[in-house]
């Protein structure tokens, strides 16, 4: 039940205004068209009624268009079955692994527990994880001009398609039926600054008797929008841009230019460089730190360029039997902006060295004392990312009907190439410690130092990524009897794959000679055979049962058999009742078993250090530190129980509404908790490596800690999705309004404690977990014009409680969609737009340096667009 009295008011509220206020796109049905059987997400029988017996979304390629969106990512940002663990290419930086990617978490359960299909067939994953671990499907390989609708199954089912299936199912159908000519173009760009696009995309295709041959080429460029172009994150210093807000913090980095001067033998005692020609800025000096803003030099968006093909065709062999090729393939580029690199007390300078700063003054502490550093190379410049990705993708297949059976049967292949080059701003540490040793290169007079020595510290960093998919499959479908309600139908079917992956950064990373950046490394591979098979059964007339079980057999951690039972029941003409339940499974992936050493640079709070000596040199609020991971071969698959229980009620033929309830436990999340780790082993030097101190109270400062993924807790959740529907026919045209919403009535996620026991994590309404988000919205159209108005909101939830903020509140969010659509001219539609119309900034976080939570909030701001399209005779 909704707990809040103030939200059920809201959500009665915006229930009601549905009915009277703009929304949604219908697809009205042409009646005298002949019934045609389909193949409907969540199911391998075909059937002639869209609605079975899992809630199925649909989206139609007009649906799309309506929304201005450019791309799949923020297609699925805007849906409220979206949750935490979505991600786009916003806040990619020099520090992420998965830069230019995309993917959608559905239910809030993570984007390697959704599974993501093209024409019902698994596609291969990105080989740069997201955040080291995750395993995703890089949605940014389909352009929207490929695509004919969106097919989103919202519950388990791993029954039908095996592992990843846990939240849910996105399948994502290609165009390939198309007759004549079409090109089209758009052009939009931000309120801000920044983020301008150009699309162009020609379709082609050709349709008779025997044959269907479809051809798209899209082209795709966006300009980057750094941190610097939006007035809220400008700086990293929140405290200046938020002058009157005491909770506001100061981000900027511990990790200066000329940098702060410490004793190698005890970091704690330190002084910002101010000696000598350069010194630390006046206004950067906070404390014993000499501190960097490095948010203006950051990526928000990167630039980001797309050239797809694809290319779909059938050809009829036979009255029976038709063959279908599908070919598609993207080369994408993007360009990622980082400040220059930081350094926190790797590098060492000898007391006798000639460039010590303090050689000449013997009163000082320092002098003829070994020093180490805070300090940050941009003098070698800021940090520059190149990422480019080759996608190729190839299904040849044939299907057919023998009787009153139809059969499928496919080979596909599947190769994604990714190569990662830092191509500025990034030194080597061995060589910069060389540089040192030997005089050549002055960390603390940077106008000193010639190019030669810049030229020397510097370096090119290169990572190279591989993913590859293999695979065949084979399904039949049709009646095995016939009973008094109907036909039994019955489909078998079996797929066998080869999956693998590589990541490999070159042999700097591998050493640790590369400071400043972050990289995995993973290898890995596995087969995977599975049979299943499914029965709808027509209890009685009104009364439809499907049963379902897949088994499936892993080549690295074993065998594992998902049943599902689901039912239709047609209570009426006007009333449907449908549920399901199931069990899934997520295998565990071949980055979280195969993952190499890999440094990583979370946020933290030393809560040990806090303990013991309290905020000395910041130990209590939290700071970057090196975490190093590897993958666990051990890992076990995560496993989950699903149910759904809904109703659909058309209340006439222009208004129906449904409501479904659904709920998900998960057990053996695979995770990893530094945090955690930090807080309960942080006195454990296996676990948590430390300098010493001279102090003997104080455990001294943290130069890494050991992490790695386990299977390490649970996750139940359950909610309520509603869908409300109504058209109406006037004289100036047809309206269409919809309401469509999801609550989250309990998220519980479990994490181990310090006694071995289980702990609450994170509950509904915490850090990036809103418990309401809602879109409400409306389609005006008639001969010659169409008009689209959506307003999307986002719940508040509490502030970061890791980061200290817990008491804190991240607002709500609602934004405004519009566009118009005119078609009075032959053979052209000319479109304007504009998405987050109003330009509403994102709602204020005091977690981050950027001042707002990238995961649930964009700083795109208003995004304004021209399309043209034009179709030949």
């Amino acid at each position: 039940m909704i707990k809040n009295p103030f939200k059920l008011r809201l959500v009665t509220m915006a229930l009601a205004s549905a009915l009277v206020a703009p929304a949604a796109v219908f697809a009205a049905e042409d009646e005298g068209e002949e019934e045609q059987k389909l193949t409907i997400v969540g199911s391998h029988i075909k059937r002639s009624d869209t609605e079975g017996p899992s809630p199925v979304t649909s989206l139609t390629s007009e649906d799309i268009e309506l929304t201005g969106v450019t791309d799949l990512i923020g297609l699925f940002a805007k849906l409220p079955i979206s949750g935490q663990g979505t991600f786009s290419t916003q806040a990619n930086s020099s520090d992420d692994t998965a830069n230019g990617g995309s993917s959608v978490s559905l239910r809030g359960l993570g984007a390697d527990s959704t599974l993501i299909l093209v024409n019902g067939r698994r596609v291969s994953v990105s080989p740069f994880a997201k955040n080291i671990d995750t395993a995703f499907v890089d949605i940014n390989n389909i352009p929207l001009s490929a695509i004919e609708r969106v097919d989103i199954l919202k519950d388990g089912a791993s029954a039908t398609y095996g592992s990843d299936a846990i939240a849910g199912v996105i399948n994502v159908v290609l165009k390939d039926d198309f007759d004549g000519v079409e090109i089209s173009g758009k052009y939009g760009t931000t309120a801000d600054g920044g983020g301008e696009e150009t699309n162009v995309s020609v379709l082609w295709g050709n349709v008779n008797e025997r044959s269907s041959h479809t051809f798209i080429m899209d082209y795709f460029n966006r300009e980057e929008v750094l941190y610097a172009d939006r007035s809220y994150s400008r700086t990293s210093n929140q405290t200046a841009l938020r002058p009157n807000d005491p909770d506001a913090v100061d981000f900027r980095s511990s990790s200066g230019i000329p940098g702060t001067i410490a004793l190698a033998s005890d970091p704690t005692v330190r002084v910002p460089d101010t000696f000598g020609n350069d010194v630390c800025a006046p206004e950067d000096i906070v404390g014993t730190l000499c501190r960097y803003d490095y948010a203006p030099f950051m990526s928000m968006f990167p630039s980001t360029e797309r050239f797809s093909f694809n290319y779909m065709s059938r050809y009829d062999l036979t009255n029976s039997v038709t063959a279908f090729t599908e070919l598609n393939g993207q080369n994408a580029r993007s360009t990622i902006r980082g400040a220059g690199s930081p350094s926190f007390n790797e590098l060492f300078m000898a007391g006798d060295n000639p460039n010590h700063p303090f050689a000449n003054d013997p009163g000082s502490q320092f002098f003829q004392q070994d020093l180490t550093m805070r300090r940050r190379t941009v003098d070698i410049g800021n940090r520059e990312k190149r990422v480019e990705t080759n996608y190729y993708r190839a299904v040849l297949g044939l299907e057919g009907s023998a009787g009153d059976w139809d059969w499928t049967t496919a080979i596909s292949y599947i190769k994604n190439n990714s190569t990662e080059r830092g191509v500025d701003g990034f030194p080597n540490s061995r060589r910069v410690q060389e540089a040192i040793d030997s005089g050549l290169w002055n960390p603390f007079e940077p106008s000193s130092n010639t190019q030669e020595a810049l030229d020397f510290i510097e370096t090119t960093t290169t990572r190279v990524g591989k993913s590859t998919h293999k695979s065949f499959d084979a399904t039949m479908s049709g009646p095995i009897a016939n009973i008094d309600a109907g036909e039994i139908m019955l489909a078998v079917g079996l797929e066998y794959r080869e999956e693998k992956i590589a990541d490999n950064p070159d042999d700097q990373f591998l050493r640790g000679d590369v400071f400043g950046t972050e990289a995995t490394q993973a290898n890995g591979k596995r087969d995977n055979t599975s049979i299943f098979a499914e029965l709808a059964i027509p209890v009685t007339d009104d009364f439809e049962l499907q049963l379902a079980v897949r088994n499936e057999d892993y080549s690295d951690f074993g065998t594992t058999t998902n049943p599902k039972v689901a039912f239709r029941w047609a209570a009426s003409d006007d009333l449907v009742v449908r549920g399901s339940y199931g069990t899934a499974f997520r295998a565990p992936s071949l980055h979280q078993l195969g993952l190499g050493r890999t440094d990583e640079s979370p946020s933290l709070i030393d809560t040990v250090r806090c303990n013991a000596v309290g905020n000395v040199n910041n130990a209590c609020v939290p700071q970057e530190y090196t975490a190093v991971f590897e993958g666990n071969p051990d890992l076990g698959p995560e496993e989950s129980t699903s149910y759904n229980f809904g109703v659909i009620y058309d209340v006439n033929d222009d208004w129906s509404i449904s409501v479904d309830y659904y709920n998900y436990e998960i057990e053996d999340i695979i995770d990893s908790d530094t945090q955690f780790v930090f807080t309960n082993f942080g006195s454990d030097p296996n676990v948590v490596e430390r300098l010493p101190s001279a102090d003997p109270n104080d455990p001294g400062e943290v130069v890494r800690i050991f992490d790695s993924f386990q299977n390490i807790g649970d996750l139940n959740t359950s909610g309520l999705d509603f869908d409300i529907r109504y058209g109406m026919d006037t004289d100036v045209g047809r309206f269409n309004f919809a309401y469509v919403l999801n609550y989250v009535l309990d998220f519980e996620e479990l994490r181990p404690d310090a006694t071995g026991g289980q702990r609450v994590n994170r509950v509904e309404g915490d850090f990036e977990q809103p418990e309401m988000r809602w879109t409400l919205s409306s389609e005006w159209s008639n001969d010659e014009s169409s008009a689209a108005l959506a307003l999307n909101f986002i719940d508040e939830f509490k502030g970061d409680a890791d980061a200290g903020f817990g008491d804190k509140t991240v607002d709500s969010w609602m934004t405004v969609d519009a566009s118009y659509n005119y078609g009075g001219i032959e053979n052209v539609i000319l479109s304007v737009g504009a998405t987050n119309l109003f330009n509403e900034e994102p709602p204020y976080s005091h977690h981050d340096f950027m001042g707002f939570v990238t995961t649930i909030h964009s700083g795109q701001g208003r995004f304004t667009y021209v399309r043209a399209t034009y179709t030949f005779d």
